[in-house]
């Protein structure tokens, strides 16, 4: 890591987070994934001995704790209040690139199952219905592919392979058009009025169905600034 000195507190600061992948892991560490494997598939592109080395620096620089795992096996990672405390850094980061990089943006070079991954974490358990829900996410381009959600027990879980379940829902759109949903271009009612999504299942639970889902943490700021874009 590098060593600016600690003449001033923008350098010390950015010996704990000017590397590369580390804002990335504690946008993960403060959205709620714990595990190693759950960070890993967020940020498809680093080597997991990297993503290990980055970990301990964290948890050197009192940014995190270590945690034996609840199940027995492994360990969790869990922000300390200083690390908690980055959120508020994230979220500026976020909100910065939108306003002043927005035209560099390229939200549809993302692959389905980073898609999947990051909206199964960007849930309202409080929404759900009562009961089990599987829905089966087809994406048509830029490649063919199926992904199940099943809602159960206040959680989400993604499936790449049939879970086994009746499908209650199927959602049908390339993966780009999720994506601008996700990120906050378009209006989920828009894409689906426009055809860009469709739905297939109980109108009760198709009218539901996003409200099941946070989206991005920067939806409305997004939206705000496309809108912007398109009538500038």
């Amino acid at each position: 890591m590098a060593d600016y000195g600690r003449y001033c507190p923008v350098a010390m600061a950015s010996e704990v987070m000017a590397d590369r992948w580390t804002p990335l892991i504690v946008r993960e560490l403060v959205l709620g994934n714990t595990r190693f494997n759950d960070i890993a598939r967020a940020m498809p592109g680093i080597s997991r001995s990297l993503l290990v080395q980055r970990l301990r620096h964290l948890e050197r620089s009192g940014v995190l704790e270590t945690w034996p795992s609840p199940t027995g096996h492994g360990s969790e990672y869990h922000l300390t209040p200083a690390g908690r405390d980055l959120e508020r850094v994230i979220d500026s980061l976020g909100r910065w690139a939108i306003e002043w990089l927005f035209d560099d943006m390229e939200p549809h070079q993302v692959e389905p199952t980073t898609l999947m991954w990051w909206m199964h974490r960007r849930v309202a358990p409080e929404r759900f219905p009562p009961r089990r829900v599987v829905i089966e996410w087809r994406h048509t381009a830029p490649r063919p592919e199926t992904i199940w959600f099943v809602l159960e027990h206040g959680a989400a879980s993604v499936c790449t392979q049939h879970p086994g379940f009746d499908v209650d829902l199927v959602v049908t759109m390339a993966t780009a058009d999720l994506a601008d949903v996700f990120q906050g271009y378009r209006r989920w009612a828009e894409a689906v009025d426009l055809g860009a999504i469709s739905v297939e299942g109980s109108p009760r639970l198709t009218h539901a169905l996003p409200k099941w889902f946070l989206w991005s943490p920067w939806v409305e700021v997004t939206h705000a600034r496309a809108v912007r874009a398109v009538t500038a």
